[in-house]
């Protein structure tokens, strides 16, 4: 049996990897954050939900801040791993609304005035990044690309 090569996208699906867990983060960033709304807006199965949300409170990316004390009630609210996550969902619509919608369903207002439609920038030299000027440089030892030079 060979080892997998170590990679931080398969650790971060083990994370977010599910859809009904990108779906709560969606809403979360929608700024709804309370169970029953998430619920609603996704269509998550009550206990998948509450697994998916325990889930990413257990691993950093929600905390759950009481509202109400009795009965307890809470909402969840993204921490600074949370927050590093919606450049991701927003490359996944605009991949979304590029290739499987015929209409977006949602249009995202940048506050200069324009529809959002973002790009990944090296923070470097500011440019947009294409894959034709990335090269790979592996830091654990073995696993560079076989056959290159």
């Amino acid at each position: 049996m060979t080892t997998p090569r170590p990679c931080s996208i398969a650790d971060a699906l083990g994370v977010v990897g599910e859809k009904y867990s990108l779906l709560v983060l969606r809403e979360v960033f929608f700024g709804v954050r309370r169970f029953d709304a998430i619920a609603r807006n996704t269509g998550a199965p009550r206990d998948i939900l509450a697994a998916r949300l325990r889930r990413l409170v257990e691993a950093g990316v929600l905390e759950k801040v009481p509202y109400n004390e009795r009965p307890a009630r809470f909402e969840y609210c993204p921490t600074d791993a949370g927050y590093d996550l919606r450049p991701v969902l927003l490359m996944l619509m605009r991949w979304g609304d590029r290739h499987l919608a015929e209409v977006p369903p949602t249009v995202l207002e940048h506050s200069c005035g324009a529809d959002l439609d973002p790009v990944v920038v090296c923070r470097c030299c500011g440019e947009e990044v294409d894959n034709a000027d990335l090269t790979s440089r592996f830091q654990v030892e073995g696993w560079g690309v076989e056959g290159a030079a």
